[in-house]
């Protein structure tokens, strides 16, 4: 398990900020599986080709009928809460072409699993929607919403349906539910929407077969950049 962390706590967001993720060869290294990166070290994202619609990775191409009756079902749970799913989201889940794709580039095995609303266990009114998961959950990545209309991405070691229902049950875990200084050490902010996730999830999963491959000559503009806040200078 990853155990390095961001010393200190986003204001707006009152969660430790860190990006969960595996090595990128010798330009970033990882102890494990996965490491936990301050997420002030990552490289910046342009913000400006966030707008909902994915052209970077191709943009939306129909719909996936059985994922938009899945979302709808899940949007009517969250609307009950007086909460919303955020449009990229929706977006990326139901679109023929898009949905499955992180699962398709992941290098460690995540998979999409989205789940029904989980209530925050720090906040009231909050709740936690799971939508990917490594395959040996070691990292599960949850939309974490609020009433406010309030929408980030965060992650944690914990599998929280899991939790609630082992909870319900009776069932003994590590994790103790009602300790909410825990509970909040046990989740950390990742971006600060789904679109910038994913994007950066994208680039280090690509960059991660480049990089091990030995295959960085064709590499495009964007993504011998991120290598390059690494090692500056270096030629990739």
């Amino acid at each position: 398990m990853p155990d390095e962390r961001s010393g200190s706590a986003l204001p707006s967001v009152g969660f430790d900020a860190a990006w969960c993720a595996t090595d990128l060869g010798e330009y970033r290294a990882c102890r494990y599986t996965y490491e936990r990166y301050l997420y002030e070290s990552l490289p910046p994202l342009d913000s400006n080709q966030f707008t909902g619609t994915f052209q970077w990775l191709g943009g939306t191409r129909g719909l996936d009928p059985e994922q938009v009756a899945k979302l709808n079902d899940l949007a009517g749970d969250l609307a009950a809460r007086n909460l919303s799913l955020p449009q990229d989201f929706v977006t990326f889940q139901t679109s023929a072409n898009l949905y499955g794709s992180l699962d398709e580039v992941s290098v460690t095995g995540c998979w999409t699993d989205i789940s029904q609303p989980l209530p925050s266990p720090v906040e009231p009114g909050s709740f936690l929607v799971r939508f990917l998961r490594d395959q040996q959950d070691c990292v599960i990545w949850y939309l974490y919403l609020r009433s406010s209309g309030e929408a980030f991405v965060v992650h944690s070691h914990l599998d929280y349906e899991y939790e609630f229902e082992a909870q319900r049950d009776g069932e003994e875990t590590e994790s103790d539910l009602d300790d909410a200084e825990e509970q909040r050490a046990a989740i950390l902010w990742c971006a600060p929407s789904f679109e910038e996730f994913a994007h950066r999830f994208w680039i280090e999963n690509r960059l991660w077969h480049a990089v091990n491959g030995g295959n960085l000559s064709q590499l495009e503009p964007q993504l011998r950049n991120y290598l390059h806040h690494y090692a500056p200078g270096v030629s990739a």
